[in-house]
């Protein structure tokens, strides 16, 4: 177009213009803030980020080593202890080996001693020769606890050995009660019912805890019998007393059982009359008191 001429319009901007020119300024003016305003967040969501391997390590080995305030509570006090409980003592060094216990006092020879069952005390009292015949020496034994007397039993005896209506009647037999660390040819304990059920092997149940025996070179006397006497027998505990020594002296002498004779009769002290009496009548010795024996069948 040739110079000095114009195409006619205006040389001045229109208002649509210009409305134009100031939407494109404050959209970049949006677009710088909001850069900013990103570089922010990103700054921020960084440092919140997780951490990497190595960071995790290390966090690692620092939750590994012994946390100084662990056990204490939440006001930094140590944990309490369950009501009534006590605190473990921090160990000790070790010491030396404790020394043992001093020995126990050696007990007098004069203290007591106590009951024990199935030990026996014997007596200590000897006697003179009884009857014609070779004098078989004895002695007698007393449970502990059994509340006998060895001294007063062992008199007791010798006396019904000794009587003439017992074996020394027969000119064969004879007898002495010999003292302390002597030999002897038998032996008669009395004994608790339980230790004589132990010592002759009771098994039959009508005579568990009420039965005498005679045993090897033993004869056992049951406490109870020795106290009580038998039911079965029509006299005092004394007399059943010489009974049971006749009768079991019998066997060591070699006799074996007899039974009633007949109704009426005296039974024989080889009798086992503790079993009944079959019609007979209770009695105590081998011998009447004119020297008679008083037999009766043999049991086989």
């Amino acid at each position: 177009m040739p110079p000095g001429h114009s195409t006619g319009r205006s040389s001045r901007t229109s208002p649509r213009a210009q409305r134009r020119a100031e939407r494109r300024k404050r959209l970049r003016r949006t677009i710088l803030l909001g850069s900013a305003a990103l570089a922010v967040v990103s700054a921020t969501a960084y440092t919140l980020l997780p951490q990497d391997d190595d960071a995790k390590a290390a966090a690692g080995r620092a939750a590994a080593k012994p946390d100084p305030t662990a056990g204490e509570s939440a006001d930094g006090s140590a944990n309490a202890l369950p009501q009534g409980g006590q605190e473990s003592p921090s160990p000790q060094p070790s010491a030396s080996p404790a020394a043992p216990p001093p020995a126990s006092p050696t007990p007098s020879p004069d203290a007591a001693t106590p009951a024990q069952p199935g030990a026996f005390k014997a007596s200590t009292t000897a006697g003179k020769a009884q009857g014609k015949g070779p004098a078989r020496r004895w002695r007698i034994e007393v449970e502990d606890g059994s509340g006998v007397d060895p001294e007063s039993a062992a008199r007791s005896v010798e006396a019904i050995l000794g009587d003439r209506r017992g074996w020394t009647q027969d000119p064969k037999y004879g007898f002495q009660l010999v003292g302390a660390g002597q030999p002897v040819d038998f032996t008669i304990k009395i004994a608790t019912p339980k230790t004589t059920d132990r010592l002759c092997e009771v098994v039959t149940p009508e005579l568990i805890g009420e039965t005498n025996c005679s045993t090897g070179h033993t004869v056992v006397v049951n406490l109870k019998r020795w106290q009580e006497g038998s039911p079965q027998f029509d006299g005092s505990p004394e007399e059943y007393r010489a009974l049971i020594v006749n009768h079991e002296v019998g066997h060591e002498l070699g006799r074996g059982h007899e039974t009633c004779p007949a109704p009426g009769k005296p039974a024989p002290a080889m009798m086992q009359q503790i079993k009944g009496l079959l019609g007979c009548k209770s009695n105590a010795w081998p011998y009447d008191a004119k020297g008679t024996y008083l037999s009766g069948p043999s049991v086989p």
